[in-house]
């Protein structure tokens, strides 16, 4: 059994969707022009209709969230700033250490709890005083949903009390909201009351929408033509864009309703987790189609082991936990042979 075989359950990331027939035909019949010149019809509509889901004044397009993130925080900061960011954030902890590589800005952890939802008690305990031995505080970063929490969801109440927090500061802000479609169609809440307050924000469209490869960057008309600068600097301004436009204008349009079937997927098999030897999940905790699995018994890489060996991908979060992430190519019938090939490596691991 290979992981492109039909037996294989994907449960890795929801970025190892594959595009549909109906995306590759919007693909194949894109209008194309030079993006960089400004010229590629198909992106401009792509950064139109993200700009006006989620409020904001502009868009734009880049080949990856790690790209739209990092670009914002250069746009928001100077050198030998700071970032205040949950400690288990996607930007801090998988993307290669970039904001100091390319910014050179730091980061202030907040110690939340597991779900990576700080409270407003924690982000003032991470508030320095203003002096100068300590770098300036220049910007605040959430993440939604977030990843290593679980798929957890940062409620519009909770973003304003945070920003209130900071907002006599002068502090920017900034979202990875890398999965914000699946907030949204988990809560009924649209995209634009998420972020109606935050100043930028990166949305993706390859993971649970399904494209091949896109995100884009959002926010103030003068904020994302620096943004471009910025891209451009960093080897991102595409030509014939519109490729890549085309399927992710497919995913928004066709896909994002469909998010809800993810989310039904990771509750079930959350909840048919829940009292197998070995794992100790709270299948309360799974809001989205992130399912975050804690290990009582044994490391995280041997039930990675025996899952693959039973045809299930997962991935680690540390030595004590495991990641499945349900998506459009694991049904009905491919959780139920998860849940399966968990019940096979549970009793094998606990005996």
């Amino acid at each position: 059994m290979t992981q492109s075989g039909m037996n294989w359950i994907e449960l890795r990331s929801d970025t190892m969707t594959l595009p549909t027939e109906a995306m590759m035909q919007s693909i194949a019949k894109a209008e194309l022009g030079d993006d960089v010149f400004r010229e590629d019809p198909t992106t401009r509509k792509l950064e139109e209709l993200v700009a006006d889901f989620l409020g904001k004044e502009a868009a734009m397009l880049a080949p990856s969230g790690t790209m739209t993130n990092q670009i914002a925080i250069q746009a928001h900061t100077r050198p030998g700033e700071e970032a205040l960011i949950d400690w288990n954030a996607h930007v801090y902890f998988y993307e290669g250490g970039a904001t100091a590589a390319l910014a050179g800005v730091t980061f202030r952890h907040i110690h939340s709890d597991v779900r990576g939802i700080f409270t407003t008690d924690q982000l003032k305990q991470a508030l320095r005083p203003a002096s100068e031995h300590f770098p300036r505080t220049r910007l605040i970063c959430f993440e939604n949903t977030h990843n290593r929490g679980g798929g957890s969801i940062w409620k519009p109440e909770e973003i304003q009390a945070a920003l209130e927090c900071v907002r006599p500061l002068g502090l920017r802000s900034h979202m990875d909201g890398a999965r914000l479609w699946n907030a949204s169609v988990a809560t009924g809440i649209p995209e634009a009351e998420f972020v109606k307050d935050i100043d930028s924000v990166s949305v993706c469209f390859s993971q649970g929408l399904g494209a091949p490869i896109g995100s884009a960057l959002v926010g103030p008309k003068d904020f994302i033509e620096e943004a471009r600068r910025i891209r451009k600097r960093m080897g991102g301004g595409m030509r014939q864009a519109g490729i890549v436009a085309a399927g992710a204008l497919h995913a928004l349009q066709n896909h994002r309703e469909r998010l809800a079937e993810d989310h039904q997927n990771a509750r079930r098999l959350a909840e048919a987790l829940c009292g197998m030897p070995g794992i100790a999940i709270d299948p309360t905790q799974v809001e989205t189609n992130i399912v975050r699995i804690p290990l009582t018994q044994p490391n995280a890489n041997d039930w990675i082991r025996v899952l693959k060996e039973n045809g299930v991908g997962v991935v680690p979060l540390g030595p004590d936990a495991l990641r499945a992430v349900a998506n459009m190519r694991v049904d009905a019938q491919g959780i139920q042979k998860a849940i399966q090939a968990f019940e096979i490596c549970s009793n094998a691991l606990s005996s």
